[in-house]
């Protein structure tokens, strides 16, 4: 009944297995990739007709987790998966990206690729194995896919490169001084096709390093599905690349020279109109035919991009008159807004974020529910993108896939430079509104991210900036790396190329290929490139701010104590009760975790005071042999117990009241009234013994007994 094809391969710690031929027969391909315990199911499928008008190439990838994966039931009311998380908006690009390139010019039918985790291990990722599967499923599928592409995640500790380490180890990467890296490379045989990390100030032979370690590790994955190809794959599909070279020959005719004129505006606004202009004169000269075919945008996109990247390459010249290498002006600001804990503008030609840190409490951090179990994130960045920023009417609503890709990029640039936690006890919340934008805008909130939070007194270990970079490579062979790239180049161009980082190395590298032809000798002078760009920027960033700035007068101040594991109970009391009254009686907002740490928090020094000393009242221990000064709470025909050391009370027996002889404590005693005792040690139960005699009642000083002449 199965036509079941199966193969297996020992790849790194593990065994990696690809199965097709016995579940979801009905799709174009279907694979099933297990790595560990790890198991992701990828399905295809494509239209095979081109919808009419379409031009564009419609892919779409879906990257699910399942809970039963992990043997958990979904929270929530509905108790089913819900819209997907932050992870899988995330996973979803970093597939599609690597992939989108390899189609066949033309190919402008539907795509669809879902990747279901079936079964997590929590010890793989299943991110990787789902971009293996889905590689796998596009390359049985028959559909003009021209890979297949594999990927791996790389760590660097003590100098070496690791592949795949398990998730533990790059789970709160900041939390573990040893991990210095977590990249992830995808790649076809003979080119990497995209990089995403998070980084620890790598230099940049140490990243190119963990980028070739990965495209060599990846080779017996490739291998592997080719083999599975050979035994499994369908039938290509009849498709062959349109010629419209006839078309094309017409769009230039007719528009070439006004095209060119265009492009020579330097103005982004200026420009945009006149490329406008001249699309309509060449649709203008264009017969009925011409403007009905398919392909006319291709035409168009063409033109366009033989005069740009032509003449980048042969002049060194850019379309706002810059040279390769030179980055655009920059005007840094911090605290221009009056209520906010820090703020920032940075501006980089027409591009521009303005960014906002918010600083506060335990209460505030992030809770996130993953297979892995619920976590929480006490550093958060979120990216808005309005229309208005590149001056359209468009949707506004929620962030989408690309919002969340943005902002994700510049978490991973800026939190490698974030405080400990047990330094700086504040959740920390940035967000970024691009309000212009003419190239790389995330890099934009890296700048102003930093800034901002540098604005909001975050002590940050080193300011970081970012910078993008372009390729443009003829078919010759000649090539042009562009620094701080504009938004046509990035769409017209060959390569993008984000990196950031401080003055000592990198923090966050992102790179997706559109072409298979770049070595690692232009990969090594892009990322020298880069870094000449990124020191100019944090130069200019300087000139408003190079270290922490005060706290602004509205955020909170938080101060943090640890006690005994063992005092926990004690502080919080039975149902929260002593908890409820330090915080009604203080004023302070109080959180406290597992491990014994507290925060204290308020604007208020006096109510962060107060919240202390209750709190240590509570946990601390009295030292024997020191004075204290207490209250009497109750007489007995023995003694007196004292309120001595917060709510502790010790005995003062009557012996110890006063040097001669009492009939009873009362002569001398009463309740409520103020002594001066020291405490003597403690009993054989446990109990305390204080004495008041051998302390001065009205100095608080120890009487220090005379030694005897012989």
């Amino acid at each position: 009944m199965f036509k079941e094809v199966k193969k297996s391969i020992q790849w790194g710690e593990e065994t990696l297995t690809l199965e097709t031929g016995k579940v979801a027969r009905q799709a174009d391909g279907t694979v099933i990739a297990t790595y560990g315990e790890t198991t992701v199911m990828a399905n295809v499928t494509f239209a095979k007709k081109q919808k009419p008008g379409q031009d564009f190439f419609p892919l779409t990838v879906h990257y699910g987790e399942k809970y039963y994966a992990a043997g958990k039931v979904p929270g929530g009311f509905f108790k089913r998966e819900a819209r997907p998380t932050e992870k899988e908006t995330l996973t979803s690009r970093l597939i599609d990206r690597p992939i989108r390139p390899l189609f066949v010019d033309g190919f402008k039918n539907e795509v669809l690729v879902i990747c279901t985790v079936l079964s997590h291990d929590l010890v793989n990722d299943p991110d990787m194995v789902a971009m293996i599967a889905a590689s796998a499923a596009l390359t049985i599928s028959g559909a003009p896919f021209m890979g297949p592409i594999a990927a791996c995640r790389v760590g660097f500790e003590d100098g070496d490169y690791i592949l795949n380490p398990e998730m533990d180890d790059m789970h709160k990467l900041r939390e573990n001084p040893e991990q210095r890296l977590d990249l992830v490379v995808a790649g076809t045989k003979d080119a990497v096709m995209m990089v995403e990390s998070e980084a620890y100030e790598l230099s940049e032979d140490e990243m190119l390093g963990a980028i070739e370690f990965a495209h060599e590790q990846i080779q017996p994955v490739i291998d592997m599905i080719i083999d599975l190809a050979e035994d499994a794959a369908k039938a290509p599909f009849d498709f062959s690349a349109p010629d419209y070279s006839d078309l094309a020959a017409a769009v230039a005719k007719a528009g070439e020279k006004q095209m060119r004129k265009a492009f020579a505006i330097q103005d982004k606004q200026e420009r945009t109109t006149a490329v406008g202009e001249a699309r309509t004169a060449i649709k203008e000269a264009l017969t009925d035919e011409q403007l009905s075919d398919e392909n006319l945008g291709s035409a168009m996109k063409g033109l366009e991009a033989s005069i740009l990247r032509g003449d980048v390459v042969k002049t060194g010249k850019r379309i706002d008159g810059r040279k390769t290498d030179e980055i655009r002006d920059i005007v840094s600001e911090t605290g221009i807004l009056p209520r906010t804990h820090g703020s920032a503008l940075f501006t980089r030609g027409e591009t521009q974020g303005l960014v906002v840190t918010t600083l506060g409490t335990g209460d505030d951090e992030q809770m996130i529910d993953s297979l892995q179990g619920m976590y929480k994130s006490n550093f958060l960045l979120h990216y808005n993108f309005p229309p208005y920023s590149v001056g359209e009417v468009g949707r506004f609503g929620p962030p989408g896939r690309r919002e969340i890709g943005h902002g994700k990029l510049a978490w991973r640039a800026l939190q490698a430079v974030l405080p400990a936690a047990t330094d700086f006890p504040y959740t920390v919340r940035v967000v970024s509104e691009i309000t212009e934008s003419n190239g790389s805008s995330s890099m934009a909130s890296v700048c102003g991210g930093s800034l901002s939070m540098m604005d909001a007194g975050v002590p940050l270990k080193a300011p970081v900036a970012g910078v993008a970079m372009g390729l443009i490579m003829e078919d010759s062979g000649e090539y042009a790396i562009l620094s701080d790239i504009l938004g046509d180049e990035d769409h017209l161009g060959d390569m993008d190329f984000k990196v950031a980082g401080t003055e000592n190395g990198i923090t966050s590298l992102q790179m997706d290929i559109k072409i298979a032809g770049i070595t690692p000798a232009i990969m090594k002078e892009a990322m020298a490139q880069a870094k000449a760009g990124r020191l100019h920027i944090l130069g200019e960033m300087a000139n408003a701010l190079t270290e922490a700035a005060e706290f602004s007068e509205h955020a909170p101040r938080i101060e943090t104590m640890q006690v005994p594991t063992d005092k926990i109970r004690e502080v919080i009391g039975s149902g929260g009760k002593v908890i409820r009254e330090i915080v009604e009686v203080s004023g302070a907002k109080v959180d406290i975790n597992d491990e014994g740490i507290i925060k204290i928090a308020s604007p208020n020094g006096e109510a962060i005071k107060k919240a202390y000393d209750m709190i240590w009242s509570i946990v601390a221990e009295p030292e024997e042999g020191m004075v204290y000064t207490g209250t009497v709470v109750k007489i007995v025909d023995f003694g007196a117990f004292v309120n001595f050391f917060g709510k502790k009370d010790g005995l003062v027996h009557v012996s110890q009241i006063e040097n001669r002889r009492l009939n009873h404590p009362s002569d001398v005693l009463k309740e409520g009234q103020e002594v001066k005792v020291k405490l003597l040690g403690f009993d054989d139960r446990g109990k305390v013994r204080l004495s008041m005699k051998v302390v001065d009642q009205e100095t608080g000083e120890e009487i220090k007994e005379e030694k005897k002449e012989d």
